[in-house]
């Protein structure tokens, strides 16, 4: 018995070493973006190993790169991307996975055979035809131009037709004996038991439409249209980058994710375990 007590703590031990280990090569990246955006150019290009904290903190990389780029502005445009790109996924996807996993209607499965295939075409494929679609609408450097792209999401409609593939038949059929229609069966019943897949799919959404960078740099080309992460991109040279000022900018284009997360940090933890998925 006590073998077995002290086998099950060592495991516990590696477990818990290897654990910090990969928290801490996870951490180191970001610890060096936060350092570099307060030195000085010739320290973040030093190819001394010791340099690792600044000689002296400089906060005039945040100030300069605040006045030359309205960070303001970028952040009202990424935050309406991604507000309107949860929103409208969550609903399409939402009422397409009912639709494929409770319902039944002629070409069903040809359907979401489409879905899948989606699924399994790299999304640039799709970036001449949304373009055009965009232009014909004479609605480029908008913030419909920025959202356009996450109208629909074939993953979410995989996602909630899972979610409501697990639900009980019972429960509709409840609902029919009680004279409820398709509709309010879908909105009074089967949608509120699904919204932890709805949470799984807006937290997938939101970090997927901040991370998205081409989309914007074609789409939005005006500095007072596009995204966070198309304004970081543009701020690398083509032969030179001020280094600290691309820190500085990436730090705190950072903000809107982290302050994102400390308030619904309950709910991206429960979303994350119930989909199984990973970012």
């Amino acid at each position: 018995m006590d073998s077995v007590r002290t086998r099950d703590k060592i495991v516990r031990v590696v477990i818990h070493v290897i654990l910090i280990i990969m928290s801490i090569i996870m951490i180191v990246p970001f610890l060096w973006m936060a350092l570099t955006a307060f030195k000085t150019v010739a320290e973040s290009t030093s190819i001394d190993p010791f340099v690792i904290f600044p000689s002296s903190w400089k906060f005039d990389n945040f100030t300069t790169v605040w006045k030359n780029y309205n960070f303001l502005i970028l952040y009202k445009n990424t935050l309406l991307m991604i507000f309107f790109r949860v929103l409208c996924a969550v609903i399409t996807a939402t009422m397409a996975g009912y639709a494929f996993g409770r319902l039944r209607f002629p070409g069903k499965n040809i359907l979401f055979g489409m879905v899948l295939v989606q699924m399994m075409v790299p999304p640039q494929i799709f970036l001449l035809p949304q373009y055009l679609m965009v232009s014909k609408m004479h609605l480029l450097d908008t913030t419909f131009a920025l959202v356009f792209p996450g109208l629909v999401s074939a993953f979410g409609t995989y996602l909630m037709k899972t979610s409501f593939q697990s639900l009980p038949k019972d429960l509709e059929e409840a609902g029919s004996i009680d004279g409820c229609n398709i509709g309010q069966r879908f909105l009074l019943i089967m949608a509120p038991l699904t919204r932890s897949g709805m949470v799984s799919l807006g937290i997938f959404t939101a970090v997927f439409a901040f991370k998205d960078l081409m989309w914007p740099m074609i789409a939005c080309t005006r500095s007072d249209t596009t995204s966070l992460s198309a304004a970081l991109a543009k701020m690398q040279g083509q032969f030179a980058a001020n280094y600290p000022q691309l820190m500085a900018a990436a730090l705190m284009a950072c903000i809107p994710m982290i302050v994102l997360y400390l308030i619904f940090q309950k709910q991206f933890v429960e979303g994350i375990a119930t989909s199984g998925g990973k970012l």
